[in-house]
C-alpha cells in the first residue's frame, strides 16, 4: 500500500498540473470581437464550367448596434428566455460545461453554452465543430469575458452576433428582416418573438423551412413560435420585466412577421440554383445553417448555364402563348416546375423553381412537394412486372405483351381473388378517363394509350410494396410514397421533379441509378469541405428490365399520348401523366444523354393546396400531353446535342401472362411488339379529313383511326371481334362506332366478328 504521503503528493501534483494547464490556457485564450464576428463575407458560387454564378450572403445584412438602441424590453426578454441568473452569474455553466463535456467524450450530440455569456463566446467562432478542444478553449473565454467585460458589454455582443433566421445576424438585421423597422422601434411583442427565434429559427419562423426539414411546416412552425412567444412573455411578467399593463397589451395579438424577402443575388431561376445547392451542402457535411449564412464559402455546382437559360426560356414561352391570367380567372396561379439530370451520372444541370423569390415566390418547383405524378407512375408498375413476375406467374418476370383488361369501370381483385373493397366495404371500381371498350389490350397498348384499369390491376397481381421497391431503386424518396392501396399504380404519391427525373435517367441509363447531385466541391479559405465526392453508380434493376420500359416508353412517343415530343427529332422516351380532377399534369422523357421532368399545377396562394386546372388555358382540361410536352421539347431540341444514338434493342423478356379473364390468343396471328396495324381497317362510312389525336384517356379520334379500331362491339383490338353493332356516323360513340366494322374487320391482333 503506498503512505499517505504519496497519495498526498500525486493528488496535489495532479491538481497542480490541472491549475497550471488552466492558468496556461487562460492566458493565452483572447477576448472576442462583436465586430470581427460581424465582419461582411459572401458565399461565391459557380456554374458547372467554372464561371462565377453569384456571390450572396449576410454580409449587406449584418450591423452592430449599441445597447442604448435596443430596447430594453429585447434585452429582457433574452434574459427572460435564456439566461435568468444573466446579471449576477460569473458567466460559466460549471455544471451545464460538464455534461457537455461528458456527452461528446462518449461520442453523445453536442451541446451548447447555457449562459449568454458563454454563447456569446460561442457565437464569435467562426468555427462551430463540436470538439473537445473547443469547448475547453470556449470555456476559458468564458471565463475571461466574465472577469473583463461588464455584464452590458457582454448583453449588447450576444444581441448583435445571434443568428435569426433569414441570414440574419443580429437584432438590427433581424429587426429589418421580419418587420421593416430599426431595431429601435421594436415592441415588447415584437421582442419576445425574436426572442423566441434564438431557440431554432429552423423550427421557430412561421414561414417554414422544409427545404431543411420537412417537418419544419408553417403550420407547425407557427404553432412553435406561438407557444414560446407568449411563454417568454409569461416570463418577462413573473421576472417583473413587464407590468400587467404591458403584458396584457403585448400578450393581445401575436406579432406576425413580414413574409420572406430576396437577399441580394437571389433572383430568378439563380434563386432556385442557390438554394438547391445550399440544401445540398448542408444534407452532405456538418456545416450548419448558421455557418452557412456567415459566408465564406467556395461552392462549385453542376448547373449549366446553357440548359437553365434552354428550361427557363422554353417555360416562359409555352407559359406566354397558353396561359393568360389577366384575360381567364382559371389560369391563375398555374405553377411549373422541372429539372433535367444526366443519366449514369446523376447530375442536375439545369431547373426551373419558379417566378423568382423576387416576385415572392420562394417555393421551389422543381422540388415539388405534394404534387402527384399520376400515370408518369406506370413504368415503374411495369419494371416491377418484368422483374418480379405476378402471384400467378411463379415468380418469372412477364413481357409487356401480357394481355390486360383496359375496360372502363372495372372490379379489381385481390391475389387470393377477392375483391379489393372501398372503407365502408362495398365495390372498388376502378375508372378510366373514357368509357372507350378496349376489352383485353396489352400492358404495351395500355401504356401507350396511358389507360388505367391494366395497371392497377397489374399492381395488385405483381404487389404494390414490389413496384414501390422498384421506385425507391430508382431514386424516388420513401417519404414521398402514398399508401399502397390499388390507386398507388397511378401515381398518387409525390415526388419531386428532381427524382422523377433521377428516376428516369436510371431507364435511360439500362437500370444503373445515381443518386441526383448539385455541388462538386465546397471550399473554405481554400481548403477542400469534406462530403462532396460523386455519388457512386449502382445497379438497381437488370438492363433488359430497363430496356424494355425504354421501348415501351418510347412507343408512348411515337403512337401514343406522348406524339408532341416527337417534334425534337430524335429518339426519345417518355410517358404522360394527369391526377384526379385535373390537379397536376406532368411529362417525363429522357434521351440517352439527358432525363428531364415537367411538372404543371394550379396552387392556392393562401392554403397551397391544389386547384383543378379544367378550363385552364382555354381548354376543357389539361393532360400532361399537352403543355408538359411542348415545355419538354422546347427545351430538349436545345439542350440535348450530340449524335442520336437512341437506346440498346431490347430482348425479349418474360412470357406472356395474361390477366385473369383474358381469352386465349388465336393461334393465326402473330403479337408484333410494336402493335403497329400494316394495313388500316376499312370502315364503312365517310372519314373526315382530320388527324388522329390520341389523348391521355385512351380515346384515338376520329375512332378509325385507332390502331386496334375495328371489330365487333364486344372487341377490345387485340382479342377476337365480337358480333358488330349498329354502323355509326358519330366519332363519340363508343358502344357502337367503334365496335362496328364489316366482316373479317377484326381487332389488329384478333379474329374478325360479324359485321354490324
Amino acid at each position: 500500500m503506498p503512505s499517505w504521503k504519496l497519495v498526498s503528493g500525486l493528488c496535489l501534483f495532479f491538481f497542480g498540473s490541472l491549475v497550471a494547464v488552466a492558468g496556461v490556457g487562460y492566458a493565452m485564450v483572447g477576448i472576442p470581437n462583436e465586430n470581427d464576428a460581424a465582419k461582411s463575407q459572401n458565399n461565391v458560387y459557380y456554374w458547372a464550367n467554372g464561371d462565377r454564378m453569384v456571390a450572396t450572403g449576410t454580409g449587406a445584412n449584418r450591423q452592430n448596434v449599441g445597447l442604448a438602441d435596443i430596447p430594453k424590453a429585447m434585452q429582457n426578454a433574452v434574459i427572460s428566455a435564456e439566461n435568468k441568473s444573466f446579471e449576477t452569474d460569473s458567466g460559466v455553466d460549471p455544471m451545464g460545461v460538464a455534461r457537455a463535456l461528458f456527452n461528446m467524450a462518449k461520442g453523445g450530440q453536442a451541446q451548447g453554452g447555457s449562459t449568454i455569456t458563454q454563447q456569446y463566446v460561442k457565437n464569435t467562432f467562426l468555427s462551430q465543430d463540436q470538439t473537445v478542444t473547443r469547448k475547453f478553449k470556449e470555456l476559458f473565454i468564458s471565463i475571461k469575458v466574465g472577469t473583463k467585460l461588464d455584464k452590458d458589454e457582454i448583453l449588447q455582443g450576444y444581441l448583435n452576433t445571434s443568428y435569426y433566421g433569414r441570414s440574419a445576424y443580429g437584432i438590427q438585421a433581424a429587426a429589418q428582416t421580419y418587420y421593416g423597422v430599426d431595431a429601435s422601434k421594436l415592441t415588447p411583442s415584437q421582442c419576445a418573438f425574436l426572442a423566441a427565434l434564438l431557440k431554432g429559427p429552423t423550427y421557430y419562423d412561421p414561414a417554414g423551412a422544409t427545404s431543411i426539414d420537412t417537418a419544419a411546416t408553417p403550420e407547425s412552425n407557427r404553432k412553435n413560435s406561438e407557444y414560446r412567444w407568449k411563454w417568454i412573455l409569461g416570463e418577462m411578467y413573473k421576472d417583473g420585466k413587464l407590468n400587467k399593463d404591458e403584458y396584457t397589451e403585448a400578450v393581445k395579438k401575436y406579432p406576425m412577421p413580414q413574409g420572406l424577402k430576396a437577399t441580394k443575388g437571389m433572383t430568378g431561376q439563380i434563386s432556385y440554383l442557390v438554394d438547391t445547392a445550399q440544401n445540398y451542402v448542408l444534407a452532405h457535411s456538418d456545416i450548419s445553417r448558421a455557418e452557412l449564412d456567415r459566408g465564406g464559402y467556395e461552392i462549385r455546382t453542376t448547373f449549366d448555364k446553357k440548359k437553365v437559360d434552354a428550361l427557363q426560356n422554353a417555360v416562359k414561352k409555352v407559359e406566354k402563348d397558353n396561359i393568360k391570367p389577366k384575360q381567364r380567372k382559371l389560369d391563375k396561379y398555374v405553377q411549373f416546375g422541372a429539372a433535367s439530370v444526366k443519366p449514369n451520372d446523376g447530375a442536375i444541370v439545369a431547373l426551373y423553381g419558379g417566378a423568382g423569390f423576387e416576385n415572392n415566390h420562394f417555393t421551389n418547383n422543381a422540388d415539388t412537394k405534394g404534387v402527384p405524378v399520376g400515370s408518369t407512375w406506370k413504368p415503374f408498375v411495369l419494371a416491377a412486372a418484368m422483374e418480379y413476375g405476378t402471384y400467378r406467374s411463379d415468380g418469372e418476370g412477364i413481357s409487356p405483351l401480357s394481355k390486360y383488361n383496359g375496360n372502363d369501370h372495372i372490379k379489381i381483385k385481390n391475389n387470393d381473388g377477392t375483391y379489393v373493397l372501398k372503407k365502408d366495404n362495398t365495390a372498388f371500381f376502378q375508372e378510366n378517363e373514357s368509357p372507350t371498350p378496349w376489352g383485353y389490350i396489352t400492358l404495351r397498348k395500355a401504356m401507350e394509350q396511358s389507360i388505367n384499369t391494366p395497371f392497377v390491376q397489374l399492381g395488385m397481381d405483381v404487389g404494390m410494396e414490389k413496384v414501390a421497391d422498384v421506385a425507391e431503386k430508382t431514386g424516388i424518396l420513401k417519404a414521398s410514397m402514398a399508401g399502397r392501396n390499388a390507386s398507388f399504380a397511378l401515381g398518387t404519391s409525390t415526388p419531386s421533379a428532381i427524382r422523377m427525373a433521377d428516376a428516369y435517367a436510371t431507364f435511360a441509363a439500362s437500370g444503373k441509378h445515381v443518386d441526383p447531385y448539385s455541388v462538386v466541391s465546397v471550399k473554405k479559405n481554400g481548403a477542400d469541405v469534406p462530403g462532396f465526392d460523386k455519388p457512386k453508380v449502382t445497379r438497381v434493376m437488370p438492363a433488359e428490365v430497363a430496356d424494355n420500359v425504354s421501348d415501351v416508353l418510347e412507343n408512348v412517343i411515337q403512337n401514343g399520348t406522348g406524339f408532341r415530343a416527337k417534334e425534337l427529332g430524335r429518339k426519345a422516351a417518355g410517358k404522360t401523366g394527369t391526377t384526379d380532377s385535373n390537379k397536376s399534369a406532368w411529362f417525363v422523357g429522357y434521351t440517352q444523354q439527358l432525363s428531364t421532368s415537367v411538372a404543371m399545377f394550379r396552387e392556392n396562394p393562401k392554403t397551397h393546396g391544389l386547384m383543378s386546372m379544367n378550363g385552364t388555358a382555354g381548354v376543357e382540361s389539361i393532360h400532361g400531353g399537352d403543355i408538359p410536352t411542348e415545355i419538354w421539347t422546347a427545351y430538349m431540341k436545345g439542350a440535348v446535342t450530340g449524335p442520336d444514338t437512341g437506346f440498346p434493342d431490347a430482348p425479349k423478356i418474360g412470357d406472356i401472362h395474361d390477366g385473369e379473364g383474358a381469352p386465349s390468343p388465336s393461334p393465326s396471328v402473330t403479337a408484333t411488339p410494336s402493335e403497329t396495324a400494316t394495313t388500316k381497317p376499312t370502315p364503312t362510312i365517310s372519314q373526315p379529313q382530320a388527324p388522329p389525336t390520341p389523348t391521355e384517356s385512351g380515346e384515338c379520334k376520329p375512332w378509325w383511326e385507332c390502331q386496334d379500331a375495328g371489330g365487333g362491339a364486344n372487341d377490345g383490338g387485340t382479342s377476337d371481334g365480337g358480333t358488330g353493332g349498329t354502323p355509326s356516323t358519330s366519332p363519340s360513340s363508343s358502344a357502337t362506332g367503334r365496335g362496328s366494322g364489316g366482316n373479317g374487320n377484326g381487332g389488329l391482333l384478333g379474329s374478325g366478328g360479324n359485321g354490324g
